[in-house]
């Protein structure tokens, strides 16, 4: 599951509108919207389009949208 608070917060300060963002990003505006509010996973071609948009760095995706998994396989 991805870090939701964070994601929103970087939808937020992008300065962009949440449909501009799901256009831009190649999402339905619907889509998002389940996203964010924890109906499904995002998958690999989301999180790609959305780090673009957003100009997220490598390990600001990997934080938002990595960090449970990767704390999940830690022994």
């Amino acid at each position: 599951m991805a870090d939701i608070k964070a994601l929103k917060e970087k939808i937020n300060n992008s300065g962009m509108t949440f449909s501009s963002i799901a256009k831009k990003s190649g999402i339905l505006r619907e889509t998002l919207y389940n996203r964010l509010n924890g109906v499904s996973d995002f998958t690999a071609t989301e999180i790609v389009g959305l780090s673009r948009t957003l100009k997220l760095t490598k390990s600001e995706r990997d934080d938002i949208f990595l960090n449970e998994k990767l704390n999940d396989m830690q022994p």
